[in-house]
């Protein structure tokens, strides 16, 4: 693998971070049950993602 492309994924991966970081913020946030389990679910795919592209390095 490149270095370029290993920027490309050191990128993406902090990327998946950010966004499941907000996405459980959020969650701690909400009120509404349905709300809050789609936002729970949305950070389950970031941390999925963020394994993937971990494991691409």
């Amino acid at each position: 693998m490149s270095p370029k492309e290993l920027l490309y994924i050191e990128d993406a991966l902090g990327h998946e971070k950010f966004m499941q970081q907000k996405c459980q913020q959020t969650t701690n946030q909400l009120q509404d049950a349905q709300l809050k389990s789609y936002v729970q679910q949305l950070t389950n795919k970031h941390q999925e993602l963020f394994t993937q592209f971990f494991q691409l390095m």
